[in-house]
């Protein structure tokens, strides 16, 4: 049980680092999440649009994003954040490439499966309901913002946390652009330490506890929204 021992010792003076390694990870998630359901509400409202323009856009949109491997979204940003940053303004980044760029590539990508879920949800609310909007003198606009959203959400809301859970699993993939979230901070104390495969045993029972508990809180809200 030396190991073991060693590990449990090791982890103590390494909790701040592996704390401010979590905390990367959930910012991560958080602002691509909500970034990623802004944009995916609009790409959805230009998918169902009579407009064909937007509805090509959105169209090629998620097409494009749901058939590139996100590890290959990551890199892209990562390189292209800092170019495009430095043609515009003639300056370089003075902020952490490597969280802004995880930022944008997560948001980005997750936008085209959030937009495909808030469609669906869209979708599956009765036309009537649009048609009662209408009859009381609403606009188009007004009866999606007071009327046909929010019930949208409401049913969908079990789906949009689940795809969640997904993204932060997903968020270890900020390894290979040397981002210190929480995955890779545990692997570099681990290796620093000579205690590597106890250290990604840990990170891995952590990445399982949390989208578990999350995973039962969806599945309870779900049940919750469903009576």
């Amino acid at each position: 049980m030396d190991w073991l021992t060693s590990f449990i010792q090791d982890l103590q003076l390494s909790g701040p680092a592996l704390w401010h390694g979590l905390s990367i990870t959930l910012k991560v998630v958080i602002s691509a999440t909500i970034g990623g359901v802004l944009i995916g509400t609009l790409l959805a409202l230009m998918r169902l649009s009579s407009i064909k323009v937007f509805n090509i856009f959105a169209k090629g949109y998620v097409n494009l994003f749901r058939s590139i491997p996100l590890l290959l979204v990551l890199m892209w940003f990562y390189f292209a954040v800092p170019f495009i940053y430095t043609g515009i303004t003639g300056n370089y980044l003075t902020i952490d490439t490597a969280l802004v760029s995880s930022i944008v590539a997560f948001m980005l990508f997750e936008a085209a499966y959030f937009s495909e879920i808030v469609r669906a949800g869209i979708q599956s609310i009765p036309k009537g309901q649009t048609s009662a909007a209408y009859a009381l003198g609403m606009s188009y606009s007004q009866s999606m913002r007071l009327i046909i959203l929010p019930q949208a959400f409401r049913k969908m809301t079990p789906l949009l946390l689940q795809q969640t859970i997904i993204l932060f699993q997903d968020s270890t993939m900020v390894y290979a652009i040397g981002l210190l979230d929480f995955f890779r901070t545990n692997y570099v104390r681990g290796d620093l330490m000579s205690l590597l495969t106890q250290y990604i045993i840990f990170a891995g029972l952590v990445y399982f506890t949390i989208s578990m508990i999350a995973t039962y809180a969806v599945k309870k809200l779900q049940r919750r929204l469903s009576v």
